[in-house]
């Protein structure tokens, strides 16, 4: 996004931040420090520049590559559930970057986010993305999501935006104890996931029901 589409969509991007976080309250979200790392981040910054104007819509919009950035509605919830009871996040693994705006609100919740991508051109965007926020605590890598990031193991916090038929068994093995990991799961019909990591083993919460991209191996 040229500069000037980027000052032109400021001017007005707090008042439509103010309706977005306005609408997640009304949909249900309630944690005050979700909503506000979600209106901490200007979306607009994200999208395509012919889609600025349609940044804080709740809704999903097209990123290429086949690819989206996530309703925001679904963000907040995600990390809702990933927080709710929590002191904080911890030690967060992110599994599909995507533009780097999901990651840029998690980055508002904890000093430390691990972000895979396995798109080289959309992670090259995130960067682009987080550095014009001069969003630093975000570490990115180009890796197949399902294998997550074994090297920065364990995290205390996982949040996957794609679905995959069943919980990734790499994933689980990179869960700290008292982890939270929340990911869509299945095929035509998904779900959200909430799996956590208890002293007698994992368990799996079966919630929402969503639509996401699916969930491929490798790296392109």
């Amino acid at each position: 996004m040229t500069h000037a589409g980027l000052q032109g969509i400021g001017m007005t991007s707090q008042r439509t931040r103010a309706r977005m976080i306005e609408r997640l309250r009304e949909k249900g979200i309630k944690s005050e420090t979700v909503l506000r790392a979600m209106a901490a981040v200007p979306r607009h910054v994200f999208v395509e520049e012919a889609l600025a104007s349609r940044a804080y819509e709740d809704t999903a919009l097209p990123l290429g590559m086949g690819q989206t950035i996530s309703q925001p509605y679904i963000v907040a919830r995600m990390i809702e559930l990933l927080l709710n009871g929590r002191q904080g996040l911890g030690k967060t693994l992110e599994v599909g970057a995507g533009c780097g705006y999901q990651a840029a609100v998690l980055a508002q919740l904890t000093p430390e986010v691990y972000a895979v991508e396995r798109l080289a051109p959309l992670l090259e965007k995130a960067k682009v993305n987080l550095g014009v926020l001069q969003q630093f605590n975000v570490r990115l890598k180009h890796a197949d999501g399902h294998l997550g990031l074994p090297d920065a193991a364990p995290f205390d916090s996982i949040i996957v935006a794609a679905a995959g038929s069943e919980v990734p068994p790499g994933l689980l093995a990179q869960m700290a104890p008292g982890g939270r990991m929340v990911l869509p799961v299945g095929g035509q019909a998904q779900y959200l996931c909430l799996v956590e990591c208890t002293p007698q083993g994992f368990t799996e919460t079966r919630l929402d029901p969503v639509r996401f991209v699916p969930l491929l191996s490798g790296t392109q």
